[in-house]
């Protein structure tokens, strides 16, 4: 996380902020800033309250300080962004269900996940849920024979994902596996069948191994369309997490305040990068820092 983003927008801020008393122009300025840079109107009124809070207590503060948390405060460093996946040798077995849109890297995060969870010596089984683009279940099963775990596909294209995802559930309980990930179509908010579809996957992976994780996968270059991507998720399955892929110099940093405020559930890992190894766990401080030029 302490790759710096090219969002701008601490320097932004801060600039403004060395201008002295602030007058109701800078003001709007900085409400204007945030919102430009993704932050949500939620999350920007909210800072905005804090920031005049905090001036008007300490008018001599350093501004770099005082904006630091401020967005500190925002991304809320008490959260707990661990995975809610057991611990290894706990004799149960762990579900994880990775829900999103087309495009935004599931099935890579899915992949990327076995990757560490292996690495912590937990035993892990895939399931390709996908059933509609045969391409994604060839991608998961690439990732399985590089970290060394089973994945479990449709026989036929096209095939039920509710039923393939029992079928990994069931062969993860068979295996005394710790760990099932469940990789799943990308349904768009617009699509109420597959929005069922996905809430049916829920119900029938419930009844070998209820979902400890429900975490979805957003693109941070969308901005307020992935906000608009999560609500409709957050109505369909229980979400426990966030995973922001392209959180990288391309993307606007402040989509992490507004999700997190928009759902209420923690930014858990930040893509940033393509490689295998560039899915890291998401830092508050570092990711405040980051935005600051720290």
């Amino acid at each position: 996380m302490r790759r710096r983003l090219g969002t701008g927008l601490g320097e932004s801020l801060l600039a403004i902020f060395r201008r002295g008393s602030l007058s109701q122009d800078d003001w709007d300025e900085l409400e204007e800033t945030l919102l430009l840079a993704d932050v949500g109107a939620g999350a920007t009124d909210a800072l905005l309250t804090d920031l005049r809070a905090r001036l008007k207590a300490t008018p001599d503060a350093d501004p770099r300080a005082v904006l630091r948390a401020a967005l500190l405060d925002v991304v809320d460093p008490t959260l707990d962004r661990s995975l809610a996946l057991g611990a290894a040798g706990d004799g149960a077995l762990h579900t994880a269900i990775v829900v999103g849109v087309n495009g935004v890297g599931k099935t890579t995060t899915v992949g990327k996940i076995a990757r560490v969870l292996v690495a912590q010596d937990r035993t892990v089984v895939l399931g390709a849920a996908d059933t509609f683009r045969a391409a994604a279940a060839d991608q998961l099963e690439t990732w399985g024979a590089r970290v060394g775990v089973p994945v479990v596909r449709a026989h036929v294209d096209g095939a039920d994902p509710a039923s393939v995802a029992y079928e990994a559930a069931d062969r993860a309980r068979a295996e005394s596996a710790e760990v099932l990930l469940v990789d799943t179509a990308g349904r768009l908010q617009n699509k109420q069948g597959l929005m069922d579809e996905l809430g049916k996957i829920v119900r029938v992976v419930s009844k070998v191994s209820p979902p400890s994780e429900v975490l979805l996968v957003l693109d941070a270059t969308t901005g307020q369309n992935g906000l608009t991507q999560a609500r409709v998720f957050g109505q369909v399955a229980p979400l426990t997490g966030i995973v922001l892929t392209k959180l990288d110099g391309t993307a606007k940093g402040g989509i992490v305040l507004a999700v997190q405020r928009e759902l209420g559930v923690p930014v858990k890992f930040v893509g940033l990068g393509e490689g295998a190894d560039d899915l890291a766990p998401f830092d508050p401080e570092g990711f405040v820092d980051s935005l600051l030029g720290q």
